[in-house]
């Protein structure tokens, strides 16, 4: 399927590898042009590199943290205007909710939620005035079904979610489309991060915890990064505009409700 952006240009943050790498290559794929972001220049030189010799595709960097003021000034310096906009960042680390200090909340919420908005803000009227946008915020299945030992993730993308629900309906009139997608357990470094933190936790081996994690997904495995790439181009696609306001789970079956 042609999806109908070709031509158009992004800006994919945290996106040197996992998740938002995935969006960024099946962007790339469909001719999007790309800014891509992360905070480590090395990983991040890496990825584009990967997507240009993969798709030929037209790819700037800009390393920063996108959680901070200087990080979204450098992001927006780099590309003013974009057709869409992939807001991703790295979740907060596992605990117990009694150990979290006021920092560890701030940094939650302003890598999140806040960075999220505040980027938001500065395109979305942009993206109005042109009659075109698409805007995707990669937040966690944890929104429908929290993970108790991710409460930082759980509180802060919860608060994202519910400012989304309104925006979305605000700007729907001008083809711009706001949503999130919702992963659930995909192979990358941070589900390997929190399980072995889980497994620590309750004394059993990385690989223990592995395998028992992938035996009670219904899908029996981890979802593959490409496959979330290729449902965030299908929502940044031309022919998406009828979509807007969701939260879009992709897990392998492991939510059990019907809504």
């Amino acid at each position: 399927m042609d999806l109908g952006i070709a031509g158009r240009r992004a800006l994919v943050c945290a996106a040197s590898k996992g998740l938002g790498k995935a969006c960024a290559m099946a962007l790339a794929r469909e001719g999007v042009e790309l800014v891509i972001l992360a905070r480590t220049p090395g990983p991040l030189e890496q990825a584009a590199e990967e997507i240009r010799r993969a798709t030929g595709a037209k790819v700037a960097t800009v390393a920063a943290d996108i959680s901070t003021d200087a990080g979204r000034a450098a992001a927006l310096a780099a590309i003013p205007d974009p057709d869409i906009l992939v807001n991703n960042a790295g979740g907060p680390p596992p605990g117990d909710f009694r150990s979290w200090s006021r920092e560890d909340w701030i940094r939650a919420i302003d890598a999140n939620m806040l960075a999220p908005i505040l980027l938001i803000r500065s395109v979305v009227d942009g993206m109005v005035e042109r009659r075109f946008g698409r805007i995707v915020n990669i937040t966690s299945s944890a929104v429908k079904m929290p993970i108790p030992n991710l409460g930082l993730s759980n509180g802060a993308r919860a608060g994202l979610t519910g400012f989304v629900g309104g925006l979305a309906r605000q700007v729907a009139h001008a083809n711009v489309t706001v949503n999130n997608l919702l992963p659930g357990p995909f192979a990358t470094d941070r589900l390997k991060d929190n399980f072995r933190f889980q497994a620590q936790k309750s004394g059993t081996s990385f690989e223990q915890e592995w395998q028992r994690r992938q035996s009670e997904n219904p899908a029996r495995r981890f979802g593959e990064p490409d496959e979330f790439g290729a449902l965030c181009a299908f929502v940044c696609g031309a022919r998406s505009g009828y979509i807007t306001g969701q939260n879009l789970l992709i897990d392998g079956g492991a939510y059990p409700g019907t809504m």
